[in-house]
């Protein structure tokens, strides 16, 4: 095994870790999982939103902090919470365009 296999695999590894991270956090929401403490929707927004922030800003410190084994892991850190921004950015343009095209939305001049 090659050091770029390693560099690979440990990316791999820390890419898996965030995203697992998120899909929790949108598996919580299905299931409903924190009903008991109050949780509605909003809470769970929340949760996924401050992970990904979370985990690219984790990601990248660790990138470029860490010593040299970990700033693969890092690198797929960063890479994971970067995509969970970009699905979160998605929706939000999908929301606003559903909105905006609906009967009841907002009208634009």
């Amino acid at each position: 095994m090659t050091t770029a296999d390693r560099d690979r695999g440990a990316a791999l590894a820390g890419f898996v870790a965030s995203a697992g991270l998120l899909v929790l956090t949108v598996g919580a929401y299905f299931n409903d999982t924190f009903a008991h403490l109050g949780w509605q929707g909003g809470e769970y927004a929340y949760a996924f939103i401050w992970t990904a922030i979370g985990l690219s800003v984790v990601g990248g410190v660790i990138r470029l902090a860490a010593p040299a084994p970990w700033r693969s892991v890092g690198a797929g850190l960063a890479v994971g919470g970067i995509g969970g921004v970009v699905v979160l950015a998605v929706l939000i343009i999908a929301f606003f365009v559903l909105l905006a095209t609906s009967d009841w939305g907002i009208s634009v001049p």
